[in-house]
């Protein structure tokens, strides 16, 4: 296995591929050939700033960018769904990364059907949505798993077993997707799957809870059944819960939390000795007033100390992007201040840019400032 030296740290890069954001391009959607120069050209592009990992979207809508017996090929990837493939994506990017020393960490959306963009026509007649619709149901035009039926941990334990025992990589990763985001008070449609299944549970909420343990839970005993090399890595969303509602939190006063409104209880995980590593999202600048990055920062270090669980920080390099003079993201280059910081915390092991693409545009010369600090240090 390879692994990121402790010297160096953990530096990686998300390439997202739903709605293409970063692989393929549009262009590039159908062509297997410019699919791969582009691949060559992110890998090349990502070595020459240092980065040693890349976090390489394959499952976005239930669907697969590398060759599957149980989910269609993703119209990501091929412009339809379902078409068939004369190479594997996957295989052949794990190949190229690792010739230039990068991890792969592969990065699966557990719940997630279609985007509400997509159009249910467009899934094939193949996908499991068409053959099991009562293992689905939907929420603000888009579909999803019910977190709350068993078969559902079964079916996303399946995906990961597979993958794990087919491809030659380093982690199994899941970012903030667990629930929906909610919307307004638009009401999640589960109350019969609650009245059905409840398993004891009388709070609704709690029961949804229980639900994602559950799942974390078991996809990592199944990493670990395959190859207990394998880690396993959640990259949530930065606010666990605020301290308004409960002394433990952060001190912020996020709209939206992990464990309120996602139903994602991570502090549990870590202490479980579930995920081996946590990549919190902290999308916000040193000093924000309703989620300051440096008081985030200490918050997910106090929560690994004492456990075996890494910690890496998910950074926005893509907020330079346009962003006005006057904002902090404006003013000098916020992600090499919050490099800088990291690195007085001892907890934290490694650094996440999301995304890809909009890193190497090179917005107020970042990919210039994180080659030269990853040289000097």
């Amino acid at each position: 296995m390879l692994s990121a030296s402790a010297e160096i740290g953990f530096r990686g890069a998300w390439i997202a591929t739903v709605a293409n954001i970063d692989w393929p391009s549009a262009e590039a959607v159908g062509h297997d050939s410019l699919q791969r120069a582009e691949m060559v050209w992110l890998l090349d592009s990502l070595e020459s700033l240092g980065i040693n990992a890349i976090i390489f979207q394959v499952r976005p809508t239930a669907d697969a960018l590398y060759k599957s017996k149980y989910e269609p090929t993703s119209h990501w990837l091929t412009g339809t769904q379902g078409d068939s493939l004369t190479w594997d994506p996957l295989e052949w990017t794990i190949e190229q990364a690792h010739a230039r020393h990068m991890e792969v960490h592969v990065w699966l959306n557990p719940y997630r059907v279609n985007l509400a963009k997509t159009n249910t026509s467009e899934i094939c007649a193949e996908h499991v949505w068409r053959k099991h619709p009562e293992w689905f149901w939907e929420y603000n035009k888009q579909w999803y798993f019910d977190p709350g039926l068993e078969i559902t941990r079964e079916w996303i334990c399946t995906i990961v077993a597979d993958i794990v025992d087919r491809y030659d990589i380093q982690a199994i990763h899941m970012d903030d997707y667990f629930y929906p985001y909610p919307v307004g008070k638009l009401p999640l449609p589960d109350e019969a799957t609650f009245v059905m299944h409840s398993r004891g549970f009388d709070d609704i909420r709690e029961w949804r809870r229980d639900n994602v343990n559950l799942a974390i839970q078991e996809i990592s005993e199944a990493i670990r059944e395959c190859k207990d090399s394998v880690e396993f890595g959640i990259s949530p969303f930065g606010v666990w819960r605020n301290a308004s509602v409960d002394s433990t939190g952060s001190a912020t006063q996020a709209g939206i939390t992990n464990y309120d409104d996602l139903y994602a209880d991570i502090r549990l995980w870590i202490q479980k000795g579930w995920i081996d590593y946590v990549l919190p999202q902290l999308y916000w600048e040193i000093g924000k007033k309703v989620a300051d990055y440096e008081v985030l920062a200490h918050w997910w270090a106090n929560e690994v100390k004492g456990t075996n669980c890494k910690l890496y920080i998910g950074m926005a390099p893509y907020k330079l992007e346009g962003a006005k003079k006057n904002s902090p993201w404006g003013q000098g280059n916020e992600i090499s201040r919050q490099m800088r910081l990291n690195r007085t915390i001892p907890e934290i092991s490694g650094e996440c840019f999301y995304s890809t693409r909009p890193l190497l545009r090179n917005p107020r010369g970042v990919c210039d400032s994180i080659a030269e600090f990853y040289r000097g240090r």
